[in-house]
């Protein structure tokens, strides 16, 4: 498994390349200390903007199109898989809670839908509407930022 890229893989360099031909900015692999020490690492993190995106595998994140499930040693693959899943619930939930707007995109999406759900993202994000993240209700649409 040692061959197997955390950072920089060919979804995830195609999403940055797209963002960063539009104009945006960002930090890679950025690491996110939150309270109650919990760590969180995105593909893509807009800190400015507290927005959060991920890139995730079809087969380590448990695609429902595309995720398959290894016949052989499953003993210990589905275990692991299990984990991944739970791993990306909890780091959304933290993330959340610590005022972050989350982006989880699959490697199999266009890259035109993957770059529309970053941006509407970055456009509902508690910096780009001029609020607190605590004022931030999800509860309700998002309304536009009050004019200065």
């Amino acid at each position: 498994m040692r061959a197997n890229r955390r950072t920089d893989t060919k979804p995830e360099l195609a999403l940055r390349r797209a963002l960063h031909s539009r104009g945006y900015r960002y930090r890679k692999d950025y690491r996110l200390d939150l309270d109650g020490g919990k760590r969180v690492r995105p593909d893509i993190a807009f800190t400015a903007r507290r927005v959060a995106v991920f890139v995730d595998g079809c087969f380590w994140h448990c695609c429902p199109e595309h995720g398959s499930k290894p016949a052989v040693n499953v003993g210990y693959w589905d275990p692991k898989l299990r984990r991944n899943v739970e791993r990306d619930r909890a780091a959304d939930t933290a993330l959340l809670a610590a005022g972050w707007a989350v982006v989880r995109v699959w490697e199999h999406e266009p890259i035109e839908t993957a770059v529309a759900a970053v941006l509407a993202a970055l456009g509902r994000s508690p910096a780009a509407l001029g609020r607190s993240p605590a004022a931030l209700d999800r509860s309700k649409p998002d309304s536009p930022a009050p004019a200065p």
